[in-house]
């Protein structure tokens, strides 16, 4: 999945000044309505970076780098309120029937955000800041580390980051205060959920500069900063946290452990909530970008399951195996020959192997390559165990490279067999390729070169491991039956998400139903059901997306006959960025009406 360095949280901003969103007003001439749209755009992405420092760090803007709002207080919540109203009145006296298509775009992304950012906050989900998969104590914590978007390079720098400590500690008081009217009104965790965030918060309040993340930067000051200033600026460091770090995650352990887990509830999914049905219906609509229903969705993965298990058995048949799919995922569990490797410096060698293989085929099916670097590391040994293989984007300049992060707990147990299809989704041509062409395409709003939209980004990523074997990636059964558990493994995610969150599975239900669909472990399904209950309906837009993808693909391969390019075709789906599904057809049938 990509991880674009952000809370979950919406973002969300205050306005600036009094009247800075005041209609611009009709306009009948296209470039005056063009440019009032620009200028809308523009001033919403400057008030929404000041207002969201954190996003802003990770955007590469880093004026805002000493700041952290307490984003879950109800003053926050109102002002984030009042500045999407003001936006959704400003966006009214835009004519679009004078837009060009790519302004069109940049109307109806404005216009999306501002109204569901806003019905957002109709929700509870303040009620419930902390949980094992992302929030911003875990955001803060990479940060922390001095190799993500924070920069360590200035004294400047490190008292930024010394700032947002302090603040951190009146977030971790608002969030306590936040999950105590959250017991008292229902708004809490399921139990199995917080048991995974106690041993996070118990490890970041441990005084121990070995291995502690937050202690990490004390360890990369800049030599040239000469040896007073890093004699002062450890002393004030370490200072800042034992004063705020430390003693805020002991104070969240022994909030957590002694208070709300007695109170957690023992039901996995949103609809436990008081309004969970209705909020689990608003995230479908937000992660998917389309009005399909639970009902639907949940429909449509039972037939890609049964779908995919049709093409597994043939697999499985072209191996020998003698036996029935089960005892193939069973084998493919626990057969030796396909742990193969020894270290982790191994597994991330073997990676680069996959990139060097696939570039020449890569480069004949894009037009467009970014110039972004790309990087392949280790995850951190503090988030691994709950961690999924990912990719944090670069910045837009290009000093920070994109990376792409591999989760080994014990490299002797990392099996191969889904290594090309991962490598394809999560960096290249997938999630690398995706978000390094939008944030350097410096033609897009700044909105829209840092907007995530999932059932676009993990549809189109999705849709990249179905290029292995145009990219003579899959030759291997095993690894082509890797393939189809990624693939099968999105499938499932429309059956148990929905499955939890509105029909009343159970998280037992939900791991067994994984287990029986495709070869991963009890631990790795739960990990995978867990990170599903943390965060409603993200898991959705993989599938969603990528089916979309393909169908248009398919379609326009028809259509367009020997004037159909997949460079072309690729180029232009990616060339304006995220996008929501809806909008993606619109654009996709513009190019092919050109094309022709």
């Amino acid at each position: 999945m990509i991880k674009l360095q952000q809370p979950r949280y919406l973002l969300i901003a205050a306005s600036l000044f009094a009247g800075a969103c005041q209609s611009p007003g009709n306009h009948s001439n296209p470039a005056a309505t063009a440019d009032s749209l620009h200028h809308l755009a523009s001033r919403y992405y400057a008030e929404n970076m000041a207002l969201n420092p954190l996003q802003a760090t990770q955007n590469g803007e880093n004026q805002y780098n000493d700041q952290l709002p307490i984003d879950i207080s109800e003053s926050f919540r109102a002002k984030a309120d009042s500045f999407y109203a003001r936006y959704q009145q400003a966006i009214k006296g835009i004519d679009t029937s004078a837009l060009s298509g790519n302004d069109r775009i940049t109307y109806d992304m404005l216009r999306r955000e501002f109204d569901i950012n806003r019905e957002g906050l109709t929700f509870h989900d303040h009620l419930m800041p902390v949980q094992q998969f992302t929030c911003l104590p875990l955001t803060l914590t990479q940060l922390a580390g001095g190799t993500s978007a924070q920069p360590f390079k200035t004294e400047k720098d490190y008292r930024n980051f010394m700032h947002r400590m302090e603040r951190f500690a009146i977030w971790t008081d608002t969030a306590i205060a936040n999950m105590r009217r959250g017991m008292a009104s229902g708004y809490v965790l399921p139990k199995s959920l917080v048991v995974k965030v106690i041993p996070q918060v118990t490890d970041l309040a441990k005084k121990d500069p070995a291995n502690n993340v937050y202690y990490a930067p004390l360890k990369m000051i800049p030599d040239s900063l000469g040896n007073e200033v890093k004699a002062q600026l450890t002393k004030d460091y370490t200072a800042a946290i034992e004063k705020y770090i430390l003693p805020s995650f002991a104070k969240l352990q022994a909030f957590l452990q002694n208070e709300y887990l007695p109170q957690a509830r023992s039901s996995s999914g949103i609809s436990g909530i008081p309004d969970g049905k209705t909020y689990y219906t608003y995230l479908v609509k937000t992660w998917t970008t389309t009005d399909l229903t639970p009902g639907a969705i949940f429909d449509l993965g039972e037939k890609e399951v049964a779908r995919i298990r049709g093409e597994m058995e043939t697999v499985k048949n072209s191996t020998g195996f003698q036996g029935d799919l089960p005892a193939f995922f069973a084998a493919v569990r626990t057969d030796k020959k396909l742990r193969i490797f020894k270290t982790p410096a191994a597994i991330l060698d073997s990676f680069k192997a996959i990139e060097n293989k696939i570039m020449p085929g890569v480069k004949k099916m894009y037009g467009h390559l970014p110039k972004t670097p790309f990087e392949i590391r280790q995850t951190e040994a503090y988030r691994a165990a709950s961690a999924s293989a990912e990719y944090m984007q670069g910045s837009a300049d290009g000093t920070r490279p994109g990376v792409f992060y591999v989760p080994i707990l014990d490299a002797t147990q990392f099996s191969y067999t889904g290594m090309e299809c991962l490598f394809l989704h999560e960096a290249i041509p997938g999630h690398h390729f995706q978000i390094s062409l939008q944030q350097e395409n410096d033609s897009l709003p700044r909105f829209r070169r840092f907007s995530w939209i999932g059932a676009y980004g993990e549809g189109y990523a999705l849709y990249c491991e179905s290029l292995g074997k145009e990219l003579g990636l899959y030759t291997d059964p095993y690894m082509y039956f890797g393939r189809l558990t990624d693939e099968i493994h999105r499938a499932i995610r429309l059956v148990v998400d929905v499955g939890m969150h509105t029909k009343g599975w159970t998280r037992e239900q939900a791991i067994k139903y994984m287990m029986d669909n495709e070869p991963l472990s009890e631990q790795e399904a739960t990990a995978e059901i867990e990170r599903y209950m943390a965060i409603p309906a993200q898991a959705l837009s993989y599938k969603i997306g990528e089916l979309k993808i393909r169908e248009l693909r398919n379609k326009y391969t028809t259509a367009l006959g020997s004037k159909f390019s997949l460079s072309s075709f690729h180029d232009e789906l990616l060339k304006d960025g995220c996008v929501p599904l809806s909008v993606l057809e619109q654009k996709m049938a513009r190019w092919a009406a050109a094309q022709k």
